[in-house]
């Protein structure tokens, strides 16, 4: 029988550019079976796509230093024999991990002096800032629990039972002089392959939980900022409820708009951060889930003693992220507000200059009219005596059997309504429709 292989396509079907991803993704991170006793390395490095790329490429040349392949240009996982053991290669969203297991320079005494085969010395290339820094020693139980112990910080130990109590994990999240969270796994009835998904969970579990840490500080560092905003804000609201006028509505708004670009600004330097931090502690949590631990009398617990001191800095990220959310309704709403003010001054503004503009056509209209009517009167004056003149020169003629004077005196009403039909003809003739 055939199999289809990751990347390839059935029929000789055109895939999708995503499908070897998406079907490798499930076979990404497998188990890899582990026998006591062992010693474990794992370190956690941020990266971004340049360091990444430098990264693959010193881990195919240790690879092929080594006679094997190296990592293809899409691999997320990569496996190669180094030391009497494996090295691990794996490559997240922003960071990489390396884990090596070796063989226990003492099959007793746990933490003794590392192996000289492990890979991280002097040629070990370093991707990135150190995140995360692992020592985890799997070794055969002795049934001396009280001397496992004291081995760890009596105010931070943390001790579990896995699989039904065939594993027994121990660590109290501190460094070492080397640098290195150490974890204790005590194999009591373990198989090669609970050992691997046990080891791997716990290496995890100490690897998300750093990570998830990271929004604490960055919550930390925006916090003032949300402070100055919600302060403003209260100033801004007290003072809509007393500014009146165009001018200073304006005003107000200009500032709630710079406050908006500021908490958005904010927002988008924090989001990536804090949609990461909830969604490692979510993993941390699925992954405790998942040990089925149990509880050892006279010790705490993983998952009790993560969601005591894990949990305050989870709630501050998420209390922050709810303030900037609430924060950006709030500006929303004031926003509005005042745009509203602004909107409702401008009508009133619009209202006024209207009723200045028809006070105005009103008077013009009257001027008008005044000027028709001294209009009517000189045309009157000049064409009356333009008659007078005629008449003068039709008496001289003998040819007006009456006085000039009189009939001038008659013409004057006649030639008065004559030209004010003419005039108002003419300002009909040039007044726009309606206005007749």
């Amino acid at each position: 029988m055939t199999r289809d292989v990751a990347g390839g396509s059935p029929r000789g079907f055109e895939p999708h550019p995503s499908r070897a991803e998406i079907l490798g993704e499930v076979h990404a991170r497998p188990f890899r079976p582990a026998a006591t006793p062992r010693v474990f390395l794992a370190y956690a490095f941020a990266v971004d796509r340049e360091r990444l790329e430098a990264d693959r490429a010193f881990l195919d040349r240790l690879c092929r230093a080594r006679g094997e392949p190296g990592p293809g240009p899409a691999s997320r996982h990569h496996v190669v024999p180094f030391g009497g053991g494996f090295l691990k290669w794996e490559r997240h969203a922003e960071f990489v991990g390396y884990t090596w297991d070796g063989p226990a320079s003492d099959a007793d005494t746990p933490f003794g002096a590392l192996p000289t085969t492990h890979p991280f010395g002097s040629d070990f290339a370093q991707p990135g800032p150190l995140l995360v820094a692992i020592r985890l020693d799997l070794l055969a139980d002795r049934g001396d629990l009280a001397g496992d112990v004291d081995r760890f910080d009596a105010a931070s130990r943390c001790v579990a039972e896995a699989y039904g109590g065939s594993g027994l994990a121990i660590t109290d999240f501190r460094q070492d002089g080397d640098g290195h969270t150490r974890i204790l796994v005590r194999d009591r009835s373990l198989n090669d392959q609970q050992a691997g998904a046990l080891i791997q969970r716990l290496i995890e579990i100490e690897t998300y939980r750093t990570l998830a840490m990271l929004g604490l500080p960055t919550a930390q560092g925006v916090a003032p900022e949300v402070r100055r905003i919600e302060r403003d804000l209260a100033a801004i609201t007290t003072e809509i409820r007393s500014t009146t006028g165009l001018a200073a509505n304006r005003g107000l708004l200009e500032r709630l708009s710079g406050l908006t670009a500021d908490l958005e600004a904010h927002a988008a330097d924090v989001s990536y951060r804090f949609g990461a931090t909830r969604a490692y502690d979510q993993i941390v949590k699925d992954l405790l889930a998942a040990l089925h631990e149990h509880h050892v009398p006279g010790h705490g617990t993983w998952t009790n003693f993560l969601a005591r001191r894990s949990d305050p800095a989870m709630r501050t990220v998420a209390s922050i992220q709810e303030r900037m959310n609430d924060l950006s309704r709030k500006l929303t709403r004031a926003a509005q507000l005042l745009r509203t003010r602004v909107d409702v001054d401008l009508e009133q503004q619009n209202r006024d200059l209207l009723e200045s503009m028809n006070t105005r056509a009103r008077r013009q209209l009257l001027l008008q009219q005044t000027v028709e009517g001294l209009s009517v009167a000189a045309v009157s004056y000049y064409v009356v005596g333009l008659v007078g003149y005629v008449l003068k020169a039709a008496k001289e003629a003998h040819l007006l059997p009456i006085d000039p004077g009189l009939a001038t005196g008659l013409a004057v009403p006649v030639v008065l309504g004559c030209v004010f039909l003419l005039v108002r003809s003419i300002r009909k003739a040039h007044a726009p429709d309606g206005e007749h």
